[in-house]
């Protein structure tokens, strides 16, 4: 197959993307595709006509324990960045017999590319763009979950004048549809929580202020309505943010999760039944935590899971058997059915 591996773009979640792009494109050439890493945003300078001939091997990438310079990433547009597709990007896409979607956070999961691709006509991997926006939004979530008798953690949903709430302590701070824990800060009294509003107000100007679970987080990918077996995560230090999911040594997690059946069937049972009631197609990974009593809480939906060395959903396949690029070669298969 011909196939677009896309990724980059705007997000702050740049770097991860970008690894996750490396790491398909690789998993992919070795499985005899004919591929394509393109960023979305920078786009491709070559001549188009010799765009899948693997001649050129894209360079490596690395994730640093801080958030990307966007603006330094606009600056390298020659246009300035007028539109957020680069040079020859849908034209390549097009191309192609399926884009493989490495695009993590608001400019990739929001639904805005997906529906971008819909009208040219273009196939892609996972969730349409209607599911990836409704997922994207943790306060539409929650709502969604709620409904739906879904367990999620007590919240309040706040825009930038609602400057008199204080929460019960601990408590989160998180922007709406933000991604990769960037943008997430706990706090544990006021002074902290005064900080961290200001911090997420610079991000977007709606944030969910989210009761603490205390107890162990969890992670569990459902593909093609079926869920996969739960991974533990226990960070060494703090909680499970962004230093933490992509910096070597500093989480230990474990696959399948060591907890009794019925709670792994729980959680399982949740992962599939929130897919279902977002309307997500192809796969997607699902939160949790749960707590000294055993009750499970649903954090957020992902409909892009990260797909770099240290991710989760892989790691999952992984312990059903599923190598890496088999697995790769699965979520396109279950995405053309689409």
């Amino acid at each position: 197959m011909k196939i677009v591996v896309l990724a980059g773009g705007l997000s702050t979640e740049r770097d991860v993307s970008l690894v996750s792009g490396r790491k398909v494109y690789e998993a992919l050439k070795s499985k005899g595709h004919e591929v394509l890493l393109l960023d979305v945003f920078l786009g491709y300078k070559g001549e188009v006509a010799d765009a899948f001939s693997g001649n050129a091997e894209p360079e490596g990438f690395n994730i640093s324990d801080k958030a990307p310079d966007l603006e330094a990433v606009r600056a390298m547009r020659e246009d300035g960045g007028k539109t957020f597709f680069g040079p020859h990007v849908l034209e390549l896409c097009g191309m192609a017999d399926i884009v493989f979607m490495a695009l993590h956070g608001d400019s990739g999961e929001n639904g805005k590319i997906q529906a971008a691709f819909d009208l040219f006509g273009i196939k892609y991997t996972g969730t349409g763009y209607l599911s990836s926006a409704l997922a994207m939004n943790k306060y539409v979530s929650k709502l969604i979950f709620e409904k739906n008798g879904i367990p999620t953690p007590k919240y309040k949903f706040l825009d930038s004048k609602d400057t008199d709430y204080i929460p019960e302590f601990p408590a989160f701070v998180k922007i709406c549809s933000g991604g990769s824990s960037v943008g997430v800060y706990r706090v544990d009294d006021e002074a902290s929580y005064r900080k961290a509003l200001c911090e997420a107000f610079e991000y977007e100007g709606n944030v969910l202020v989210e009761q603490a679970i205390i107890g162990r987080e969890f992670s569990d990918g459902v593909i093609d309505g079926k869920a996969l077996p739960v991974i533990e995560l226990a960070p060494k230090v703090g909680f499970y943010d962004y230093k933490n999911k992509y910096q070597q040594g500093s989480t230990i997690e474990t696959c399948p999760a060591e907890i009794p059946e019925e709670v792994a069937r729980k959680i399982r049972l949740y992962a599939e039944k929130a897919v279902e009631i977002l309307g997500i197609t192809a796969y997607a990974r699902m939160d949790f935590m749960l707590d000294s009593d055993m009750n499970v809480y649903c954090l957020e939906a992902n409909t892009l899971p990260g797909m770099t060395p240290m991710s989760l959903m892989p790691q999952e396949a992984a312990a059903v058997g599923l190598s890496f690029a088999d697995f790769c070669e699965k979520i396109i298969e279950v995405s053309l059915k689409k």
